[in-house]
């Protein structure tokens, strides 16, 4: 049993679109460290609670707490300077632009120069820029890129710009990585791939994982905890081991 406070805690949120319940008070916790997976049905609520996270949405009732701060407090356009990256379901990458241009823009919502100091080019903006661009190498280095760093997005297999988008993700040094469908599109090797990535930037970058995700051999092999929706409301939550073997999650998946 872990000690330390979450990482993440959301308590009883509720989000109704008019008449429709799409999330009914889900609570959950994330320990730094963790890898998570979220899942469930299609309809299940993953996205909305995913989109809370990142601000895209307003609660209807209930409260978040990032590393111990009112998270609704935050305004969306500051969610990355927070320390919560995200990655999206369909690709969001500049397809026009390289690979190298597309992650910098990640790492610029932690610049600290501001519009006056970039429009009179003071050396505090030149330093920093040289500071973003060793970041960002070494981020596409780590992750495998080099050999396109100076290709544009567009000519790149998809599984290769789901990659693409995770570095731009990572380069605003997030505490809190948000993965959404990563496996999708994915075949089996690349998904193989995908699992020992996402360990490895654990392990490796003490990036905290949550993931949602179809592909339920990747989210039972990754995640130490899971946590089931259903009809917005949460079900289960537990271990890969426990979620699998509850009654209330096979019914779920599989009917009565």
């Amino acid at each position: 049993m872990s000690t330390s406070s979450p990482l993440l805690g959301v308590n009883g949120v509720t989000v109704k679109f008019g008449g429709i319940v799409a999330l009914d008070g889900i609570s959950y916790d994330i320990e730094p460290g963790q890898i998570v997976g979220l899942i469930g049905p299609n309809g299940a609520g993953k996205t909305t609670c995913f989109n809370c996270l990142s601000r895209l949405y307003e609660p209807t009732e209930g409260r978040i707490v990032f590393q111990g701060s009112d998270l609704l407090a935050c305004e969306p356009r500051h969610v990355a300077r927070l320390g919560i990256g995200r990655t999206f379901q369909n690709v969001a990458l500049f397809m026009t632009m390289t690979v190298l241009e597309n992650v910098l823009l990640g790492a610029h919502c932690q610049a600290r120069t501001g519009f006056l100091g970039n429009a009179l080019r003071l050396r505090s903006v030149g330093r920093e820029e040289r500071t973003q661009l060793d970041v960002v190498t070494e981020l596409i280095h780590f992750l495998g890129l080099d050999a396109v760093a100076h290709v544009p997005v567009s000519g790149l297999p998809f599984a290769i710009q789901k990659r693409v988008e995770t570095a731009r993700a990572l380069a605003s040094s997030p505490k809190l990585l948000l993965l959404d469908e990563p496996a999708g599109g994915l075949n089996h090797e690349e998904v193989a791939a995908l699992t020992e990535l996402i360990r490895t930037i654990r392990d490796k970058r003490g990036v905290t994982v949550l993931l949602v995700e179809h592909h339920m051999n990747l989210v039972m092999s990754v995640s130490d905890k899971v946590v089931v929706l259903d009809f917005g409301k949460k079900i289960a939550e537990g271990t890969p081991g426990q979620v699998q073997k509850d009654p209330a999650v096979i019914k779920a998946y599989l009917g009565e």
